[in-house]
């Protein structure tokens, strides 16, 4: 049985935090959201509602090989706990690949036999790319409105 984590501070959970999950759970047998609580930074939502809302997320959507946990220490770590083999990482961009080609780094060395799965985020679920696209929009409306009042 195959067994993968997908850790992250998850806060909040979003569509594309979901649409990794759907891919994930049609790859691997098992599937561990894992709450990486960073005690460095103040969360918006608190991590126990957040694995209650990701639980309820994943029902409603019929992602029934989902366990959601909460994790305090080096994820690496809790990964050889559970029995996890791979890590599951969402993509958005290329910068997305080098911070966490940087973070497979470290994580080999504290957990050798954790392998990384990269998947791939698709543009209508990447909140980021959308706010870009309006900003964008917004600033040629604003450029094309001055050219046309001269």
């Amino acid at each position: 049985m195959t067994k993968a984590i997908y850790p992250g501070s998850f806060d909040p959970f979003t569509n594309g935090h979901l649409d990794i999950c759907k891919k994930a759970s049609e790859l691997f047998d098992e599937v561990c959201v894992v709450i990486a609580v960073n005690a460095q930074k103040q969360r918006t939502f608190s991590s126990e509602g957040m694995k209650d809302a990701i639980e309820q997320d994943l029902l409603g959507n019929g992602i029934t090989n989902c366990s959601v946990y909460i994790c305090y220490g080096l994820v690496a770590k809790f990964a050889e706990e559970i029995g996890a083999k791979y890590m599951i990482r969402g993509l958005r961009n290329n910068m997305d690949y080098n911070y966490e080609e940087n973070i497979a780094e470290v994580n080999k060395l504290i957990n050798p036999l954790m392998e990384y799965v990269f998947l791939l985020q698709w543009l209508k679920n990447c909140i980021v790319i959308i706010k870009m696209f309006q900003d964008m929009y917004h600033a040629v409306h604003l450029i094309l409105y001055a050219i046309m009042e001269r």
